[in-house]
């Protein structure tokens, strides 16, 4: 395994469409990185639908897998640990006691954890339990996370709108315990119409960067945009390059699955645009 980044991916799945694990894996293998896939949920489709089938992995089955893992004697070579949406408290005790063996195994391994409880449009849409949960024990053992400006109010109890004020919970995020934030769909009023943002902190420094707004709602797509991130971050530890290329891929894969009027992210079909990322917007440095 030496030389090729390696992630353990706890999340969701799905057999049709693209969101959790369904979503993350491919654009990662796409960069190269080594991927194991660990399913808390096995879905016919994702429950934006309204409909589903399949099972909700009880959480001990799911530790059972990553204790499979272990006695590979796998777990030094892993260099981060990626979460998404966690389904109750009890995933969430599983994903925490793996980053900890993890990390006694590889102290240089990172915990990459994507908190999602809603967005400014559908408001909190997770059980009340989660966000406490995330708060007051998950994010505290991040070193990244990667929420949307709602989420990161939400979990920071403040209302960023302008650039500072998101600015001010991101610094209020990170003394929570994460070294690095990424703030996706930053919609500040003072933006130019038709646009978007995506900010990234890490270290003393800080990143934006602005894009046109497509008029769609993608499931998936944070999932896809964490992973990104983290292994962009990860190959080159350098945030403004992670954010730049992550803002390439993603733009690249939401305007094509628009233009196709597909409701399922195109993942396949731009798998080009994710492996080699067009480089088409400016990175502004703030700080």
């Amino acid at each position: 395994m030496a030389g090729v980044t390696t992630i353990l991916s706890i999340q969701s799945s799905v057999a049709y469409g693209h969101v959790g694990n369904s979503a993350a894996v491919f654009p990662l293998q796409r960069l190269g990185v080594e991927v194991w896939p660990v399913h808390t949920v096995h879905f016919s489709n994702h429950t934006g639908y309204g409909a589903w089938r399949g099972p909700l992995l009880p959480a001990d089955d799911v530790r059972e897998v990553i204790t499979g893992i272990e006695e590979r004697g796998a777990m030094p070579a892993i260099d981060a640990v990626l979460s998404g949406y966690q389904g109750g408290e009890e995933i969430g005790d599983v994903i925490l006691d793996a980053v900890a063996r993890v990390k006694a195994a590889n102290p240089d391994a990172i915990y990459a954890c994507d908190p999602v409880m809603g967005n400014a449009k559908s408001g909190c849409f997770v059980h009340p339990a989660i966000p406490v949960l995330l708060r007051e024990r998950v994010v505290p053992q991040a070193d990244l996370i990667t929420p949307n400006q709602f989420e990161l109010g939400y979990l920071t109890e403040t209302e960023p709108e302008s650039l500072e004020d998101t600015l001010a919970s991101v610094e209020a995020a990170r003394a929570m315990g994460p070294s690095t934030v990424l703030v996706t769909s930053v919609l500040r009023p003072d933006r130019p119409e038709g646009t978007i943002e995506m900010l990234a902190v890490h270290g003393d420094g800080a990143w934006i960067v602005q894009t046109p707004q497509l008029p769609m709602k993608a499931n998936g797509s944070g999932d896809v945009t964490a992973a990104l991130f983290t292994a962009h971050l990860l190959e080159s530890g350098d945030a403004g390059v992670a954010l730049g290329r992550t803002v390439s891929s993603v733009f690249d894969l939401l305007k094509r699955t628009f233009d196709s009027g597909e409701r399922e992210l195109q993942l396949v079909q731009s798998q080009q645009e994710i492996a080699e990322p067009r480089m088409q917007f400016e990175v502004s440095r703030l700080r």
